[in-house]
């Protein structure tokens, strides 16, 4: 089961506004914007748990695209002044960001292609 109709395309709105305004906080930290292609798809590394199963895969890759630990290193790194691990945070955000807006939503445990959001690559 999952979200559809409506609720699914706010969702994916959510995931244009997590990326528009990841991009636009990253900005605020003054580093260098060639960090942003270059880190943009490395949080796609927890797809690892995959080479052994469906279920560690998708724990991992849930782990890796949750709001939760690129909002706090973004939060911890800014409040300490540590611009460049505030940047990374918010690269991370707007790789999430981008995936929900594309359809790739968390994963369920039965199928790298069942998704919160659907079945990716089914319209």
């Amino acid at each position: 089961m999952y979200v559809v109709g409506k609720p699914r395309v706010f969702l994916r709105i959510e995931g244009v506004v997590l990326f528009i305004a990841s991009l636009f906080l990253f900005s605020s930290t003054h580093q260098h914007w060639w960090w942003v292609p270059v880190l943009l798809l490395v949080p796609d590394v927890f797809m690892v748990g995959y080479a052994r199963s469906t279920q560690l895969g998708a724990l991992i890759y849930n782990i890796g695209h949750i709001y939760l630990v690129p909002m706090l290193i973004a939060l911890y790194s800014w409040h300490n002044h540590r611009p460049l691990i505030s940047a990374i945070g918010l690269i991370w955000l707007a790789h999430i960001g981008m995936d929900r807006l594309l359809g790739y939503g968390l994963k369920y445990d039965d199928n790298f292609k069942h998704t919160h959001l659907g079945d990716l690559f089914k319209k």
